[in-house]
């Protein structure tokens, strides 16, 4: 019967299921096949499969990626008891032996030794406070985009229909900003304007033309009818007003503002 190889991952060992199957004389497949077996059993039991066996992989000769697992010295026992007779008696003393000789060169031979041993926990240690430490911050800078986007969304629920005019303005500006600039701002406006037009079925640039023909016929002033824009015809009807707003409002958290 050969030795049994104790590999040392990140301060647990852990043997090889092609190793094992090796020394107590079975198909590698066969073994798989048992330890999946052990494992739909654990995992019924809510047991941590972990403890005994991890899944992992190898290639063969041909380049192939095979499946194999990794024992713990409890997965070596748990294979061990299924085993009667002279291979079981000996395959236990092998991994315990080999498990006990890793056991024994892990420990601190001297001072030395422990002080680096100690050192090298502190510095995991500081590792995984400097990694919960960094999630922490990710979550908190999380919870705060969160709260930001919740007080936008309330911003804009709350645009007064008395002041309608100045609400719109300043949150199409904003969206203009969040694009890159005020250059986006004639064409945002435009944007509402024909969600208007989709939504009401009111052109207001139709409208626009018509109200400064009518202005002339009354004798209004060139340069008052030239200062009319598409806002001063949506002042004139409050349905208009109520669907504007609601595009605006609309366009607002479709460019995340």
């Amino acid at each position: 019967m050969n030795e049994l190889t104790v590999i040392n991952q990140n301060g647990r060992l852990l043997v090889d299921s092609r190793d094992v199957a090796e020394m107590i004389g079975k198909e590698h497949r066969h073994l798989l096949r048992d330890i999946r077996n052990y494992i739909e059993v654990l995992a019924e039991s809510k047991i941590g499969l972990s403890d005994f066996f991890i899944e992992n992989t190898y290639q063969d000769s041909t380049g192939r990626t095979l499946p194999c697992y990794l024992l713990t010295k409890q997965g070596c026992e748990m294979v061990a008891n299924k085993m009667t007779g002279e291979k079981g008696i000996l395959f236990t003393a092998k991994y315990v032996q080999a498990f006990n000789r890793m056991e024994q060169a892990l420990k601190p031979q001297c001072i030395e030794d422990l002080i680096i041993m100690q050192a090298q926990s502190l510095k995991d240690m500081r590792l995984q406070l400097e990694q919960v430490t960094t999630k922490a911050i990710e979550a908190e800078n999380k919870a705060i985009e969160a709260k930001q986007e919740v007080q936008a969304m309330r911003n804009i629920v709350a645009l007064s229909p008395t002041q309608w005019r100045k609400d719109v303005t300043t949150l199409i500006n904003k969206i203009a900003l969040a694009l890159g600039g005020y250059d986006h701002i004639k064409i945002l406006r435009e944007e509402s304007y024909k969600l208007l037009d989709e939504r009401l079925g009111v052109d207001v640039h139709t409208r626009l033309t018509n109200k400064r023909r009518r202005m002339a016929e009354e004798g209004v002033c060139k340069s008052k009818r030239d200062k009319l824009n598409p806002l001063d015809v949506i002042a004139d009807d409050k349905k208009l007003i109520e669907g504007y707003v609601a595009i605006v409002k609309e366009m607002a958290i479709k460019y995340g503002i």
